[in-house]
């Protein structure tokens, strides 16, 4: 009994609401004897009159009035309870899960990404570092943070990043007891910091470029490390030379920290980028973050 009456009710609740079988015809859509035969059968079936008729106007009986003050509420908490739903929907929210090294974590996606997450409290971020090239179909990641020489065929990439460059540096005290090399070729007489990487298959050769011409060197030094954090402290420390993203050290360049070497062989190149499958459904949260993301050359 309760499936069938269901839409004569809420019929029933219009008609007593706008007073007029004219009115609630139009705003539902039917013909004014549609919404009559359906007010009748509702009364019918229930055994009660609901509605007072007149020519002009309709009002609701004693038990019409009854329904409207104990039934109609609830038909609204439920419109209201879906009309949330579908705000919630349309909220950013979840979790998206994002690979990236060590490096595009903090100088990339920490400052454009924590203010998003205060604004969009039950919007939720997972960040794995990993210098990899790790792949975020089969690890279930929602996409990557990676330079843009290291992108993969058939995903999507979008730019998160300024063009990017790597210094060669060394603290005043390493270079006051060996001299400053003029090409790469020299940094074989010199204690190097190494960096291993998986992408790599073993230990990172340091690239160059000059003139149209690209070199590799493999570098030989006390220590080796697996991130690139360790690295600047070890240059800092006067352990060697270092092969470091600019942005992490500039500031020590300015301050006489560290003094940077071969510069006229380290032109820049594509920065970071945000790539993902061509084919995955992209939900408001992962827009969101996309948006948040990506570069805006200022």
């Amino acid at each position: 009994m309760l499936r069938e009456n269901v839409a004569d009710l809420l019929l029933f609740i219009i008609v007593a609401r706008s007073g007029s079988f004219t009115q609630a015809a139009a705003q539902v859509g039917l013909s004014q004897s549609g919404v009559s035969h359906a007010i009748r059968g509702l009364e019918k079936r229930l055994g009660l009159r609901l509605l007072n008729r007149s020519t002009r106007r309709v009002t609701p009986t004693s038990e019409g009035q009854r329904i409207l003050d104990r039934i109609a509420p609830h038909f609204n908490e439920i419109e209201d309870e879906l009309t949330n739903m579908v705000e919630m929907r349309d909220q950013p929210a979840g979790t998206i899960r994002i690979t990236a090294t060590d490096y595009a974590a903090d100088r990339v996606i920490w400052p454009k990404l924590a203010p998003v997450l205060k604004q969009y409290p039950d919007l939720h971020v997972e960040i794995v570092t990993d210098y990899s090239l790790t792949d975020i179909i089969r690890e279930k990641f929602d996409g990557g943070v990676r330079l843009g020489e290291q992108l993969s065929e058939g995903m999507i990439a979008v730019k998160v990043g300024p063009d990017f460059r790597m210094l060669v540096v060394g603290s005043p005290e390493y270079f006051a007891q060996n001299d400053k090399p003029t090409t790469p070729q020299d940094l074989k007489d010199h204690n190097c910091i190494n960096l291993r990487l998986a992408t790599h298959g073993g230990l990172y050769a340091w690239e160059f470029e000059k003139d149209e011409r690209e070199l590799r060197v493999k570098v030989q030094g006390q220590f080796t490390f697996n991130t690139i954090y360790p690295v600047v402290t070890a240059a800092l420390d006067g352990y060697g030379l270092g092969y470091i993203p600019e942005e992490l050290v500039r500031e020590h360049i300015d301050a006489g920290r560290l003094v940077s070497v071969l510069e006229d062989w380290t032109p820049p190149f594509a920065g970071y980028y945000f790539y993902y499958p061509h084919r995955r459904q992209t939900s408001n949260s992962f827009k969101v973050i996309v948006d948040a993301l990506r570069y805006r050359d200022e």
